[in-house]
């Protein structure tokens, strides 16, 4: 099958931390371990449980970007097993079903749960971790060891998520596998576009549902102008929250965008920032040296969906005394980060990955029924997230409108894998 395959190794992390502060040639084009082939084999089912799928489309992540560039923390680095075929936000139609699959049927759409369970690892239910046994798979503890091992297989190697997966090949490719657990059929109604946004869409649920405010009619802050940042906002409104919703946005088609999936107000960085914390009953103060700082008023809860140095400073500023910060952006190493406000006003720092088991008006649903649901119920314009799409050929050209924001005004790219 054709598909793109990325492999880390030492000479790749020289090339892309040197020459790719020049070029992106180091680090998605010829001199980089990114290669498009037409000689990849074809998946096959690991066991009945397991599904074959004919990938229709998949997302560029920010987090795939990291790790093309090598600029992701080394931290998640034993958590993966290379080299592999990139992507995890799929939309696919199912071509081939073991055995024992009971809920799906060839011709399915449906959209694909890529984190890595221990019940995917094929362990029985006495080697099953805490975190999967508690429907938090995202915090798999096993993801640094090998799988159960299968007659006829190999067991799986080491790693949390399809697309850093070494024997689980992700959407930027023709052909997947998965297993039954991962895989939700998507409901008439929704289209490819607004399928294919599930797994971010469902990364904001998920923050939402286990961190949202405890009061729904609160005001809060969410940082970010990237697709997680309108993620959560759309799964505020979508999960029925009632409060005042303040955007922060770099550029003007941002704004529009997040007050289309329900911001009461956008602002900018800066002194349109600064503005609306005043607003909040804060007040301002000057140290003898350092920036202003604030006191009084606030945000209750502030959405981090950047997670860098800037963004964080800001929200452990803009946060309320006993306030939360919940942390969707990947934050890794930062420097001279000044953690004063969260002893001084004894703020709660949260951070969420992936999805999991959801309570949802009284039902227990993994987050991506719950999204699915809010798809169809909301007419919120999900799809206008999607702003450039490529054929899997032109991936270069793909990658530069997702690495170039400012200058692609890419909020979503999609690779088409079948076009």
């Amino acid at each position: 099958m054709r598909a793109l395959t990325f492999d880390v190794t030492v000479p790749g992390f020289i090339r892309a931390r040197t020459l790719g502060r020049f070029s992106e040639a180091a680090t998605f084009g010829p001199f980089s371990n990114l290669r498009l082939r037409d000689d990849v084999p074809s998946p096959v089912l690991r066991g009945p449980e397991w599904v074959r799928l004919r990938v229709l489309a998949c997302g560029v992540c920010g987090t795939d970007l990291s790790n093309l560039t090598y600029s992701a923390s080394p931290a998640m680095e034993p958590f993966g097993s290379f080299p592999a075929v990139p992507g995890h936000e799929v939309v696919a139609v199912v071509e081939e079903v073991g055995a024992h699959v009971r809920r799906l049927r060839p011709g399915d759409r449906v959209v694909v749960d890529p984190m890595i369970s221990c019940r995917v690892r094929g362990w029985p239910e006495d080697r099953i971790c805490l975190s999967c046994r508690e429907g938090r798979h995202g915090t798999c503890e096993l993801a640094g060891e090998e799988g159960a091992p299968l007659e006829g297989h190999s067991p799986l190697r080491r790693g949390l998520t399809i697309g850093y997966h070494a024997d689980l090949p992700g959407g930027w490719a023709e052909e997947m596998v998965a297993h039954e657990s991962q895989l939700f059929p998507v409901p008439e109604g929704v289209s490819d576009r607004a399928a294919v946004l599930v797994e971010p869409l469902s990364i904001g649920m998920h923050a939402v549902l286990n961190g949202g405010p405890d009061d729904p009619e609160a005001d809060v802050l969410v940082i970010g102008s990237g697709p997680i940042a309108f993620a959560t906002i759309w799964a505020l409104r979508a999960s029925g929250f009632r409060g005042s919703i303040v955007a922060q946005t770099k550029r003007e088609g941002e704004a529009e965008l997040a007050r289309s999936l329900g911001a009461d107000e956008v602002v900018k960085p800066g002194v349109e920032a600064r503005q609306v914390l005043v607003e909040t009953g804060a007040m301002a103060y000057q140290p003898i040296v350092g920036e202003e700082v604030f006191s009084g008023g606030g945000f209750p809860v502030v959405f981090d969906c950047v997670g860098n140095q800037g963004s964080l400073t800001q929200a452990l500023r803009f946060t309320a005394p006993r306030g939360r910060i919940v942390m969707l952006g990947c934050a890794a190493e930062i420097p001279r980060l000044d953690l004063t406000f969260l002893w001084a006003r004894e703020l709660e720092l949260r951070g969420f990955v992936g999805y999991g088991t959801e309570r949802w008006r009284g039902r227990e649903l993994h987050t991506f029924e719950v999204t699915l649901e809010g798809l169809k119920e909301t007419e919120l314009p999900v799809e206008d997230l999607v702003t450039h799409t490529f054929p899997l050929a032109q991936y270069r050209d793909a990658l530069t409108a997702a690495a170039n924001r400012a200058r692609s005004g890419a909020i979503k790219v999609v690779l088409e894998p079948g076009s």
